[in-house]
């Protein structure tokens, strides 16, 4: 068995002052937001598990069948001997990469990066039976401030699956895949998942389950806080709301107060106010088309060489070089 690696650049403590910095930024602004990546504590993650099982949440399996049917033909076109795989979480969709990469007989090593060192140490320790041969190297660290820690390689592939990216706002977007650009040689590859612009009805359902499974996920962010910072938002009072940007092309989730509400955070020194009726941001999912891929993909110093979709062109895997 290969002995497996584990590199922490991201700590409990880096966690807390990044909590703390983006909810005091967020709650002072106008309009109010939060970055939706502290939906995702324990619970949080449980809750975003059972949205992937929803009827009406097609993402994540519209991408796993996508997945299924297009890994080989990804790995022959790759050939890479390194998957880094970026937010890695339980590593589940990335094993039908690995087997994959296995028949094709180049894949030497494995690089999960996840922010929960918890979660990649469990990840790590299934690999490591379920692929003895395999060299393994975990990374804790956040993607958008350590991808200059990644390890090394030969001839690294990135995957960065689950249409994540579409969570970063434009000006984010570009600066991410700079700084990915930046840390890969000429050759090195990326293999991004992006969901595709649908008609609004379905989209809208996806965000806004009749179980009302994402409604509570949404509101889980204000329980973080209650818990993390000692705030005394009352999380029923708060309701979700999901709408199709269509200039935009993203969808937005968002928290509406149903009465004018304030707020302390006690671990801030903070009281903010809501008016009735005034909503928060807590979450953009933008959508893609082809051409709006390859172009954002060619500006940041990639070359598209290969795009998947499924039948329906909901979701596209897209493998680009750099060049």
């Amino acid at each position: 068995m290969s002995p497996a690696l584990l590199d922490i650049h991201l700590t409990d403590g880096d966690a807390d002052a990044a909590l703390r910095a983006d909810v005091r930024a967020g709650l002072t602004a106008i309009p109010k937001q939060l970055p939706p990546k502290w939906f995702y504590d324990a619970r949080g993650s449980e809750l975003f598990e059972l949205i992937t099982e929803l009827p009406e949440y097609y993402p994540t399996r519209t991408e796993r069948a996508l997945l299924e049917r297009s890994a080989d033909a990804i790995a022959i076109t790759s050939g890479a001997d390194t998957i880094v795989e970026l937010g890695s979480g339980s590593s589940a969709k990335t094993r039908l990469l690995l087997d994959a990469f296995g028949r094709a007989g180049s894949l030497r090593r494995y690089v999960p990066q996840d922010v929960s060192e918890a979660a990649l140490r469990s990840a790590m320790d299934a690999l490591s039976v379920e692929y003895p041969d395999l060299e393994l190297h975990g990374v804790v660290g956040d993607f958008t401030s350590h991808l200059h820690r990644l390890p090394r390689g030969k001839h690294r592939m990135v995957a960065f699956l689950g249409g994540t990216i579409g969570n970063l706002l434009p000006a984010e977007r570009a600066e991410f895949l700079e700084r990915l650009r930046a840390v890969l040689q000429p050759g090195e590859q990326l293999l991004l998942g992006t969901g595709l612009v649908i008609d609004e009805e379905t989209l809208v359902r996806a965000y806004d389950d009749s179980a009302g499974v994402t409604a509570e996920f949404n509101r889980n962010v204000l329980r973080v806080l209650n818990r993390e910072l000692r705030a005394n938002f009352p999380v029923e009072e708060f309701t979700h709301r999901a709408l199709w940007d269509a200039e935009n092309e993203w969808i937005e989730m968002r928290l509406v107060a149903q009465r004018a509400i304030t707020v302390t955070l006690a671990e801030l020194g903070l009281e903010v106010h809501f008016a009735a009726g005034e909503e928060m941001l807590t979450e953009i999912s933008a959508k893609f088309t082809g051409p709006g891929v390859r172009a954002m993909l060619e500006e940041a110093g990639f070359t598209v060489t290969r795009t998947w979709t499924d039948p329906d062109d909901r979701f596209a895997l897209t493998l680009a070089t750099a060049t």
